[in-house]
């Protein structure tokens, strides 16, 4: 998915099939990758998801059935009672596992967190957070490399994301202790095989040639 990293944990050939399952559908990948950040009610994250409440609902069951998440607290709402709930599972697999997973989970999954990344980057835009600090990061770095290039990309990606989260976990550990607010901070993470220059170009044409159609039309 969206993020993996190497594992040295006897877990090299398999795949959490609770796992597979419960990310089987691209609105419990979002549903995940929330709970994962903060505690969240179905209610919330159908305002927040912008998806009815009942499928919204329904795919909460769904993750706590397979463990994936545990329910924290409950609070009156209007003569209800609204559950919140955080995540017991990471929304990411490892390397080993990725490779492990149906082909026909990939795209939904890896969809489902790329729209989260825009939805997360539209907002920062709007609410004029992207480029509030001066040394905010951001890169477009396209080129060519051979397979031992790629080899060591991959690993730099997955280094730099290991020392991510450790950043993170030490951050949440002061943060704590001094009791500050924190400042929301994300970083986007990819590596990608793109499309060739031939591929670029042939789609290109295809664009062109699709937008004079449209004029004679």
């Amino acid at each position: 998915m969206a993020a993996k990293t190497k594992t040295k944990t006897k877990k090299q050939t398999g795949v959490d099939q609770r796992l597979v399952k419960a990310l089987a559908h691209p609105l419990r990948v979002q549903i995940l990758m929330i709970l994962n950040e903060r505690m969240a009610s179905p209610n919330e994250l159908s305002k927040e998801l912008e998806e009815g409440l009942s499928q919204v609902s329904y795919h909460v069951k769904v993750l706590k059935d397979f463990e994936c998440i545990e329910m924290v607290k409950t609070e009156p709402r209007r003569g209800a009672v609204e559950h919140y709930y955080r995540a017991t599972a990471r929304a990411f697999f490892t390397d080993a596992e990725y490779q492990h997973l149906p082909d026909s989970i990939k795209p939904g999954a890896t969809a489902a967190v790329f729209r989260m990344m825009m939805e997360d980057v539209s907002g920062a835009l709007q609410g004029g957070t992207f480029t509030a600090r001066d040394d905010m990061h951001l890169s477009w770095t396209p080129g060519v490399v051979d397979e031992q290039g790629w080899d060591e990309s991959v690993e730099l990606v997955n280094e730099t994301l290991e020392q991510l989260i450790k950043i993170h976990s030490g951050s949440a550990k002061r943060l704590a202790k001094s009791g500050e607010e924190g400042i929301p901070a994300t970083a986007v993470l990819m590596n990608f095989e793109g499309l060739s220059a031939e591929a670029k170009s042939t789609k290109g044409v295809r664009k062109a040639k699709g937008k004079k159609a449209a004029k004679r039309v």
